[in-house]
């Protein structure tokens, strides 16, 4: 009796677990689910080429904010469904790969931010691959000998992250590696970076590098059990190349030498990922539409015929223009085509089933804080795209919100920028900068760095207002200002800023918002949003009449704090 209740208890429990990974989602229906995605750019991914044990140093070093959760639902409310978390860990690991553990627990916590907030979280190693010739940061290189001398470093990092997640369900993915390169460091194809723009003994040993690294992947995750053996999995082809263009006989290489990885879990929970930037602009002109379209055609159709023939759907794991980091964009520059290109680029991806992540740009440094978007218009086509044109999102914009910047001053003289970089006096007359509260006197001053060295003017601050303002002495100054600060007079101390903006010739005022440290202080960005939540004010907003928070109407207000008027918050001080 005791034989028979344990086989039937060992059957029910086989029977369970198959039956669970019976109904793991594949890898083709979480690509259909996922919808338009976003990258969590320059975040958890930005690196200085050494060990760094400070976690919030670590993810601030590239000028981002903390991650929050509210960043997360803000994504989700727009109509994002996924949202890829690239991460490097070199910098947080020893050299047999072990990993921090103040550092995996970030990961998770940021994870967590994704798959609570209702969407697919892709986690993947990112800058521990790229064109780092020393291979101090980028130790994953495409090669078969490299590939042989980090194998046991790279799969004990994977069963570290597999391990830390195994029991998270289908809304999890991992991704093998980045954006991985050869011993060239070459784009658009393996060996593009030699002699002659190619070499058939570097291209074949990095592509079967990527294969490797990819089974590596692939065997170690599953081995690790719980939901990994079902889990879906992202390998990359070389480079995350995406075949597109036709100048030359290679470009679809990285494609056509893509394997796809024996899985353990059986077909289906694989997929193939590409990124892909094309250029809007040729010969110093904007491109037609059409020819963008048809780049855009070619590329999907190479993806169908060399990736999705092999039994894995496709995600376009980054995505955006040519000059996406440049100081003007193509959102800058040329925004109507832009729009174009996005609206035709998801549209074609949605309809042969490949993912979609837009790299970064859409909230970026301290409107992630708010958190609010810093490219909403952009981000409403790529939803709209996805979805419909009577899709109705939510894109929060710093508008509406009332911003405060609260200064921490440690020492001496220390200086935070108003405007780091040059004001031409031609343009502007003057500088206005507004506090949340009255400075003590001779506590601090606006600090004008003029044309050459030792030219500088000083204003402190107003110890009787909010303002002050500061009219720029040409005579002193030069003709321009090489930057501004808000210096300390009184050592350490703590001040918040409301605003700042310059005054130009005609009265009007460029409100100013890039408050970073130029030197020794600390900055932090907070908001309250202007937007109505409390239902006992909601009925009585547009009357005139001025309301608190609590709906209850207050005639003349005279106590600080947030108050609304016809419809609107407003902050008074």
């Amino acid at each position: 009796m005791k034989k028979t209740l344990l086989a039937v208890i060992a059957a029910w429990a086989f029977y369970a677990g198959s039956a669970e990974a019976q109904n793991f989602e594949t890898a083709k229906e979480a690509v259909n689910h996922m919808g338009p995605g976003w990258n969590l750019g320059n975040t958890l991914d930005a690196h200085s080429g050494k060990r760094m044990e400070d976690v919030v140093q670590s993810e601030t070093s590239w000028g981002q904010p903390l991650t929050t959760p509210e960043l997360m639902t803000m994504m989700r409310n727009a109509g994002f469904g996924a949202i890829r978390v690239p991460v490097t860990w070199y910098p947080h690991m020893n050299d047999a790969g072990v990993v921090d553990a103040a550092w995996m627990a970030r990961v998770h916590q940021v994870v967590d931010y994704v798959l609570d907030a209702g969407m697919y979280c892709i986690l993947n190693v990112h800058h521990d691959t790229g064109a780092d010739s020393n291979y101090s940061t980028s130790w994953l290189k495409a090669d078969e000998s490299i590939y042989n001398n980090v194998r046991q470093r790279y799969e004990n990092l994977w069963r570290q992250i597999a391990n830390e997640f195994k029991n998270y369900d289908h809304h999890l993915l991992f991704e093998s590696y980045n954006e991985m390169l050869d011993v060239k460091n070459s784009w658009c194809f393996a060996s593009f970076a030699a002699p002659g723009q190619y070499d058939a003994s570097i291209a074949t040993s990095a592509y079967n590098a990527i294969n490797s690294y990819a089974q590596s992947f692939v065997d170690v995750v599953r081995t690790t059990g719980g939901n990994n053996a079902q889990r879906n999995l992202v390998v990359n082809t070389y480079g995350c190349c995406s075949g597109g263009g036709t100048w030359n006989q290679h470009l679809k290489d990285p494609l056509k030498n893509m394997k796809y990885p024996t899985d353990p879990a059986g077909q289906g929970h694989i997929i193939f990922q590409v990124h892909s930037y094309p250029s809007l602009v040729e010969n110093n002109r904007n491109r037609s539409i059409a020819s963008i379209r048809s780049e855009i055609d070619d590329m999907v159709s190479a993806w169908n015929t060399y990736l999705v023939s092999k039994g894995a759907p496709v995600i376009l794991g980054e995505w955006g223009t040519s000059n996406v980091d440049a100081a003007v964009t193509d959102y800058d520059a040329r925004r109507e085509l832009l729009f174009q290109f996005c609206e035709y680029f998801v549209k074609k991806c949605k309809d042969n089933n490949v993912g979609t992540f837009w790299w970064m740009g859409l909230s970026d440094g301290g409107s992630r804080a708010l958190p609010a978007f810093s490219q909403p218009d952009l981000a409403e086509c790529i939803v709209k795209a996805w979805y419909g044109s009577g899709y109705k999102g939510e894109f929060p914009t710093v508008d509406d919100f009332v911003i405060t910047y609260k200064v921490k001053y440690t020492g001496d003289w220390q200086e935070l920028y108003l405007v780091p970089g040059t004001v031409n006096f031609s343009d502007y007359k003057g500088i206005r900068v507004e506090m949340a509260e009255k400075p003590a006197a001779n506590s601090l001053q606006i600090k004008c760095y003029g044309e050459t060295n030792g030219k500088e003017q000083y204003q402190m601050l107003n110890a009787n207002s909010t303002v002050t303002t500061m009219t720029f002495n040409s005579n002193t100054l030069g003709k321009s200002a090489q930057k501004i600060t808000l210096q300390t007079m009184k050592g350490a101390q703590e001040a918040t800023l409301l605003r700042a903006s310059l005054i130009k010739k005609d009265n009007t005022e460029v409100a100013l918002s890039d408050f970073t440290p130029f030197w020794g202080c600390s900055v932090e960005m907070a908001g309250v949003p202007m937007g109505i939540e409390t239902p006992a004010v909601a009925d009585k907003v547009k009357d005139g009449y001025i309301y608190n928070l609590q709906g209850q109407r207050v005639d003349a207000p005279t106590v600080p704090g947030i108050y609304i008027r016809d419809g609107k918050k407003f902050l008074m001080k």
